[in-house]
């Protein structure tokens, strides 16, 4: 009997997913629990395993499709037996090899001969993983995926690394044409070369742009949005700072950031304005008593806020360590689904691009966030006088 293959319950928000990439091809014999199929959500890359252990038989949704949750995306047949060329064929091709070795015991030069054989054979078929949007971009360019160096998960190969390989490829023919075209008497080439400079490339969204696009414009929809602007002198933070952060890294391994004091504050802030820690749910108001803190950083797929979970009972280093952590893994997209739901507030840091200021728009449910921007050195007047 088929056993389907269908599109887990990933998160409370998700809805659907994009088939990221078949790991297996129809008549592959998979193994129970091995990966099978890769998905992408609005928040995370999944991987799913086979079920049991059995072929393939039908793919039903293919790289770069979208599906539901709860979609049948493949079907397997149970048991069966491994098609040629398949691991487990390998594993009885090598097991014959010792039966050879048997007979010409002295022989013991021929044994280590084919086992170097074996071991370029694993290599070249470990083929580098590609995205689908990748492979798009390298197939438009001519670009060979073994020439591309992977930055995403497992060394795969991301659109933002196809995009860099494919740049100088696509820079390379344009001015090859121009000295060509420009002692020819002819007009029509110069306009040929005018009209290449137009071109419009097209690229599906991917699920989580779809999903940042749809969040904003909701919030801006249905929320009552206010942003107010202010100014602190960071003086004695920066004095702080200076003063221990030798300690501090000696002690704990890490600097001293600006994050974890902000950190803190905004936790003492929601104390006092409790509603701004709620959430509307139809005609009541939910007062969190827990401090869920979401901190937004830059991934390899995009802009995501992990959770700080109970900030309340988080010291200056465990909130530093934990940003930092998120930061890296962020960027080889290895940020667990469930780090990035819920939270109650969000902290953006826009002074990393050098923003003096900007309107942040709230992540629903939640009903608050605090954008900070750069810190600069500024003319300002105290105690009567004008100091820097």
């Amino acid at each position: 009997m088929p056993v389907e293959l269908t599109v887990p319950q990933s998160g409370e928000s998700i809805t659907e997913v994009q088939i990221g990439q078949w790991r297996k091809a129809v008549g592959d014999f998979v193994e129970a629990d091995e990966v099978l199929v890769e998905i992408e959500t609005d928040k995370a890359a999944i991987e799913l395993p086979a079920p049991v252990s059995g072929i393939l038989k039908e793919i039903r949704k293919k790289d770069g499709e979208e599906a539901a949750v709860g979609d049948v995306i493949g079907l397997m047949e149970e048991g069966g037996a491994p098609a040629n060329g398949d691991k487990p064929a390998k594993k009885a091709a090598k097991s014959e090899e010792p039966k050879a070795e048997a007979k010409p015991e002295p022989k013991a030069a021929p044994a280590p001969a084919p086992q170097p054989e074996a071991k370029p054979e694993v290599k070249a078929s470990s083929e580098p993983r590609v995205m689908p949007s990748a492979q798009r971009v390298l197939a438009q360019a001519g670009v060979d995926a073994a020439a591309v160096e992977g930055t995403g998960p497992g060394g795969r190969i991301t659109k933002e690394d196809a995009e860099r390989a494919a740049a100088p490829t696509a820079e390379a023919p344009a001015p090859t044409p121009a000295p060509r075209v420009e002692p020819e008497p002819p007009s029509a080439p110069p306009v040929a070369s005018n009209v290449a400079g137009r071109e419009e490339e097209v690229k599906a969204m991917t699920p989580m742009r779809k999903v940042i696009a749809k969040n904003l414009v909701h919030a801006q929809q249905t929320a009552a949005l206010l942003t107010t602007f202010n100014e602190v002198d960071m003086g004695a933070v920066m004095e702080l700072r200076k003063r221990y952060q030798e300690d501090f890294i000696a002690r704990y391994g890490i600097k001293l950031g600006f994050m974890s004091f902000f950190v803190k504050a905004v936790v003492e802030a929601l104390k006092d304005c409790p509603a701004i820690n709620a959430r509307i749910d139809g005609t009541h108001i939910v007062y969190r008593k827990y401090y869920d803190v979401g901190i937004a950083v830059g991934g390899g797929r995009g802009l995501v806020v992990p959770i700080l979970r109970n900030a309340e009972t988080m010291s200056f280093a465990t909130i530093e360590k934990t940003i930092a952590d998120f930061g890296k893994r962020a960027k080889d997209n290895k940020i667990e689904l469930s780090e990035l739901q819920g939270g109650t507030f969000t902290i953006s840091n826009g002074g990393i691009y050098g923003s003096m200021l900007s309107t942040p728009i709230v992540n629903p449910p939640q009903s608050g966030i605090l954008g900070l921007h750069n810190i600069q050195d500024r003319p300002v007047a105290r105690d009567g006088q004008v100091v820097i």
